[in-house]
């Protein structure tokens, strides 16, 4: 079974973070490829042992908003 899901990768510090929106499993690496490989490898460990329920997906919407401060 495979399917989308909706990841974001922010720069932190030396590092690249990369974080799935639909379940929040996250992971990291020393450039934006490395991290988003360990992402999908961490995903699939996720996935692997999980009920139906958790596996369906969710319909996710991005945007972006402006705040004045």
């Amino acid at each position: 079974m495979s399917f989308k899901v909706t990841v974001i990768v922010q720069k932190d510090d030396n590092w690249y973070v990369a974080k799935c929106l639909e379940n929040s499993v996250a992971s990291q690496g020393k450039s934006v490829e490395e991290a988003v490989n360990n992402l999908k490898e961490a995903l699939e460990l996720y996935y692997e042992d999980s009920t139906p329920d958790m596996i369906s997906p969710k319909q996710t919407f991005v945007t972006t908003l402006e705040v004045t401060v």
